[in-house]
C-alpha cells in the first residue's frame, strides 16, 4: 500500500495542533516528506528519525487505567427459558386457581388484559380479572412470538390463541409480556393482550 508524501505532510500538519507533538518535529518532519514522492522502503525510517523525540510530550502511565475490561455478560436468562416462563403461567390457568396466576406477576405489575378495559396494577385486581376468566377454563398456546433479552430483563411478544374448555371457542390475540427478576424469580411485569 503506498501513501503519498503529501497526505503524511497533510496530517502531520494537523497534528502541530495537538498537545502531544512539538509543532517544530512536526515541520521538520514535514519538510523532510517534501522532498520524497512516496512512502515505501527506508522513507519510514526517515520520518521517524525526522521527529524530534525530546520535544514529544509523555503522558504518564499512570494516566491509563490498569483494570482489565469487563468481559461481556452472558445474559441471565435464555430465550428457552423465556418461553418455559408462558407455559408456567399457562399452567397456572390450568389450576383455576386465579391466586396462583397472580403470583405469576410482579407486586405492581402492569397488566392490561384482552377483555376488560381497566389495567390491572396490584395482585388484587390482577387476581380479580383471573376469577372471571378462569371460569372459561382457557389453555394458551402461541403461535408465533418473538423474544428479546436484556440486563435484568426479557420479553415476548407474538400471538397466541387460548381454548376454552367449557365451551371449545378458540380465541386469537396479540400479547406482549415483559419479564423481571423479583425475589429472585423471573415473573411478569407487564402483559397487554388484545
Amino acid at each position: 500500500m503506498r501513501f503519498t508524501a503529501a497526505i503524511l505532510s497533510i496530517g502531520l500538519t494537523r497534528l502541530t495542533h495537538s498537545s502531544a507533538f512539538a509543532p517544530a518535529a512536526i515541520n521538520a518532519a514535514s519538510r523532510s516528506l517534501s522532498t520524497t514522492t512516496s512512502l515505501n522502503g527506508g522513507v519510514l525510517t526517515d520520518l521517524v528519525n525526522a521527529i524530534d523525540a525530546p520535544r514529544i510530550t509523555k503522558v504518564p502511565a499512570a494516566a491509563f487505567s490498569t483494570a482489565a475490561p469487563s468481559p461481556p455478560t452472558m445474559p441471565d436468562i435464555t430465550e428457552t427459558e423465556v418461553r418455559a416462563l408462558f407455559e408456567l403461567w399457562n399452567q397456572a390457568l390450568a389450576t383455576g386457581d386465579s391466586r396462583i396466576v397472580a403470583d405469576r406477576y410482579i407486586k405492581s405489575p402492569m397488566l392490561l388484559p384482552t377483555v376488560s378495559d381497566q389495567p390491572r396494577t396490584d395482585f388484587d385486581s390482577v387476581k380479580d380479572y383471573f376469577d372471571a376468566f378462569l371460569l372459561k377454563e382457557p389453555q394458551g398456546k402461541i403461535l408465533e412470538g418473538k423474544i428479546y433479552i436484556g440486563d435484568g430483563w426479557a420479553s415476548d411478544t407474538g400471538i397466541y390463541e387460548f381454548t376454552m374448555g367449557t365451551t371449545g371457542d378458540k380465541v386469537k390475540a396479540r400479547y406482549s409480556y415483559n419479564y423481571v427478576q423479583e425475589d429472585g424469580q423471573w415473573k411478569i411485569q407487564h402483559h397487554h393482550s388484545s
